[in-house]
């Protein structure tokens, strides 16, 4: 292992693309694989429009804004094509990140199944073997215990390892490896060792994947020490938040929606990187706090439209920092509209909307005016069915609903 973590960093100056091409019919038929589902997706831009494309990703992406809320349309949306930029998918985006970042930093390097040249289940790290060569993009066997444990191991030497799930489902076979090493080596060491690795990857619920590929970690990661997460959703923060977590000396876990990678926005094109413990203020309001993340945030704002026609006026806020939260911005919030809701994927029991809840009564009970309400996924396995997987998930009336009650 320390062989191949050594050449790992040396292969900054290697181009060589020949050395892994006998493994990608292997990882190409892997029973993970997800590489065989083609046909028409939907591109769903940041003011609600679809666009229609085709990509070797198939997919159910229509159902991410839903129209079960009737809404007049927005007219405060500016057109993107007005603004300053280029435009970008989700995907496109992490990948701009992830490779400014290599090019910025020769100790980057990214790891996983199909990373290579395949260029990931869902073409985040296309393009980036034939330039930065086998090495820095190294294709991993089908043990993520195995790949996650020398990324780590890695990090301790003094690289900055990508370590991409090709499921966040997949990331349980490294449970040990990011809860026993990955948060705990740097107190255990006493310092000696830091842990700068980025652990990413796509999950949540949305194209029909059964249960076991529709897990939502947030909840069992969350209680990690050591450990950051945050959770991107729209091109801009995607970027912003991979190029953050980057260049952290702390392990961070990025979590990605598989329904918001073909999200389209135009994000500008001089560099930035965003904070990794700061929420983003989607809709300032006065009369609620809404509090989500990740796809559950374009659920929200569809509500929102109907919410301001009912003549509430609700405040948005995308808490991107699952881990620490940001008490500052949902303080300041809270402290205006006395009342809060939280909508959230994770399931209900033990969620991340469970422990923003703890840490809202606790810090600012004094400002409420109503209990504080949290709409969450249902805790049951994700069927496959289409229609009963809307049922198990958050759907905006239930969001309209729960703010009509809040402001009675």
């Amino acid at each position: 292992m320390a062989a191949i973590i050594q050449g790992i960093g040396a292969a900054t100056a290697l181009t060589s693309a020949n050395s892994l091409d006998t493994k990608k019919s292997l990882f190409a038929n892997s029973r993970r694989s997800l590489s065989e589902r083609k046909g028409r997706f939907f591109v769903v831009r940041s003011d609600g429009r679809l666009s229609y494309g085709l990509n070797g990703r198939g997919g159910r992406a229509e159902q991410l804004i839903t129209n079960a809320v009737a809404a007049k349309e927005d007219t405060i949306a500016a057109s993107t094509s007005s603004k300053p930029g280029h435009e970008l998918l989700l995907f496109e985006a992490l990948r701009e990140g992830l490779e400014e970042e290599m090019d910025r930093d020769p100790t980057v390097c990214v790891m996983g199944e199909d990373v290579g040249h395949y260029g990931g289940s869902y073409k985040v790290t296309k393009g980036l073997a034939p330039k930065y060569g086998d090495l820095r993009v190294l294709d991993t066997p089908i043990a993520e215990n195995a790949f996650t444990g020398m990324g780590i191991g890695a990090a301790m030497t003094g690289l900055r390892p990508i370590v991409e799930g090709m499921n966040m489902g997949f990331l349980l076979l490294a449970f040990n490896q990011i809860s026993n090493n990955c948060g705990m080596l740097h107190y255990t060491s006493g310092g000696q060792f830091k842990i700068p690795i980025v652990i990413r990857g796509p999950g949540g619920v949305g194209r029909q994947l059964g249960a076991e590929h529709s897990q939502r970690l947030e909840s069992y990661f969350q209680s990690i020490p050591g450990i950051q997460m945050v959770a991107c959703s729209t091109p801009y923060n995607a970027k912003g938040l991979m190029k953050a977590a980057i260049r952290s000396d702390n392990p961070v876990i990025l979590f990605e929606h598989v329904l918001l990678y073909n999200l389209k926005e135009r994000i500008p094109d001089e560099e930035y990187v965003l904070n990794l413990e700061e929420a983003e203020m989607v809709r300032p309001g006065e009369h609620v706090t809404i509090l989500t993340y990740s796809r559950m945030r374009y659920h929200v704002m569809q509500a929102a439209k109907t919410l301001v026609n009912k003549g509430y006026d609700p405040e948005v806020i995308d808490i991107r920092s699952l881990k620490p939260f940001d008490l500052h911005t949902i303080g300041n919030s809270v402290k205006k509209t006395h009342r809060v809701l939280i909508v959230e994927e994770c399931m209900r029991t033990g969620g991340i909307g469970a422990s923003l809840t703890a840490a809202i009564t606790e810090n600012f009970h004094d400002y409420l005016d109503a209990p504080i309400m949290c709409l969450s996924s249902q805790d049951v396995p994700t069927p496959y069915a289409g229609t009963l997987e809307n049922w198990t998930v958050v759907q905006p009336p239930q969001i309209v609903t729960a703010v009509e009650q809040l402001c009675q």
